[in-house]
Formats: structure tokens, C-alpha cells, sequence
């Protein structure tokens, strides 16, 4: 137990010092492609550690730029995934510019395009079919899906005041006792209420905020306060 304990402090005081490393080389001279190797390696780590640095990949991607032969698809496609997970910050797009037209035709793109968009959309039936599909691309990344879900229950506390068991198991792809367990989570530590209705069946009540209750709007002072509006404006575009 001692000796697990010591491991895993060691691996995350690496972690950490890799991360720091990297940051201070991005921050020190961004464009010198000698950095390449690490930020690749850097990717590798945010994967396995279930971390993440918009920063450092955007720079690896202005560095593909610079040096097209260098270009691995299969860390493209790793800074891809992991920009869609933190949605509804707009890091796809970002992320999605600086690649070139030519690799974006390619079909693993193409397919997390199109997933963004269902995202975007709050398409999420169509999300899950496709991600069904698409499981040999997004496996790779541990928590995919549980950020997802987290995505899709922000968006649905924005969005209603009250939805159906059947629409939120639709919405994150869960059924049954998980999601059960999911939303006993959720009663416990996010405000949710569960109402009883003979002709809805299980209803959820979700907690009132100023986006599913519009009255509240009106009773700000002067207007939506900064941090609400850099909030929603992901979602909006």
C-alpha cells in the first residue's frame, strides 16, 4: 500500500514538472520547432493523465504549420478530441483552424467535425449514433464520454426548467440503473428535484438560473453580470 501511495505521488509530481516544462518552453520562444518532440510528447501526457492545455496545443498546431512533414495525424486528431471535451469553451474551433484544408478532408476529421456540430447544436441523439460509429477514434482518450455528459446536462440546465427522464437519457447516452445513479448523484449534489406525473412519467426539475428562468434576468440591477455572459456566448456560437 506504502509503496502505491509513493508511486502514484511520484507520477503526478512528474506530471507536473513536465507540465511546467512545457509551459515555460511555449512561453519562451513558441516558435522554434526544436520544442516539437515535447509538445507531441506533452499531448501524449494530457491523454493519459486525463489533463489538458489549450495553450501548448495550439502551439504544436501553428508548428505543423511551419513544418507540414512533421505532422502526426494521430496527435492532431488527440488535440481534436480533447478540445471537444471542453466544450462549451470553444476550443475546437481554435484548435480546428491552423490545420490545413487537405488534412481536414481527412475521414477521421471530417468525423469529429461533424460531431462538433451535433454538439454545437445540442443535436445529441445524433452525437451518440455517430460516436457509436466513430468508437476506434474516441476510445483512445479516457473520459470522453464522461465530459460529454457533463457538457450535455450544462446545456440542459441552460436550456429547460424541467425535462423528462426519457429526454436527459437520450441527452447523455445513459439508461436504467446508471441512470439511476446519475441522477441520485445530481439530487444529492446539484439541486435537482424529482416530480411524479402520471402522464410524463419521471419528471426533473432543474435548478432555476437566470437562461431556463428569464423573469430573473429582471431582477439584475444593470443588466447579465460579465461571468454569465462568458458562459453562455460558447454555447451561442
Amino acid at each position: 500500500m506504502g509503496r502505491e501511495i509513493s508511486n502514484s505521488t511520484t507520477n503526478q509530481t512528474q506530471q507536473s514538472a513536465m507540465s511546467h516544462t512545457v509551459e515555460q518552453l511555449v512561453a519562451v520562444n513558441p516558435y522554434n520547432p526544436d520544442i516539437l518532440p515535447d509538445l507531441e510528447n506533452y499531448v501524449n501526457e494530457q491523454v493519459s493523465s486525463q489533463t489538458y492545455s489549450l495553450n501548448a496545443n495550439l502551439c504544436l498546431l501553428r508548428l505543423y504549420q511551419f513544418e507540414p512533414e512533421r505532422m502526426s495525424t494521430q496527435i492532431v486528431a488527440r488535440i481534436l478530441i480533447k478540445a471537444l471535451m471542453a466544450m462549451p469553451a470553444p476550443d475546437f474551433s481554435l484548435c480546428l483552424f491552423p490545420i490545413p484544408e487537405r488534412v481536414q478532408m481527412e475521414e477521421q476529421f471530417k468525423t469529429l467535425i461533424v460531431l462538433s456540430h451535433y454538439l454545437e447544436t445540442a443535436r445529441f441523439r445524433q452525437f451518440w449514433d455517430e460516436a457509436v460509429k466513430s468508437r476506434h477514434i474516441l476510445e483512445v482518450i479516457p473520459g470522453f464520454e464522461q465530459a460529454i455528459q457533463a457538457y450535455a446536462i450544462h446545456v440542459l440546465s441552460l436550456t429547460y426548467q424541467k425535462v423528462t427522464r426519457s429526454i436527459l437519457a437520450e441527452s447523455i447516452n445513459i439508461e436504467g440503473l446508471s441512470l439511476d445513479k446519475v441522477i441520485e448523484h445530481h439530487v444529492a449534489n446539484s439541486g435537482w428535484v424529482i416530480e411524479k406525473n402520471q402522464n410524463k412519467g419521471q419528471l426533473i426539475i432543474l435548478p432555476r438560473n437566470e437562461f431556463n428562468h428569464p423573469e430573473l434576468k429582471k431582477s439584475t440591477a444593470d443588466g447579465i453580470p460579465l461571468e454569465h455572459i462568458t458562459r453562455i456566448l460558447p454555447i451561442l456560437g
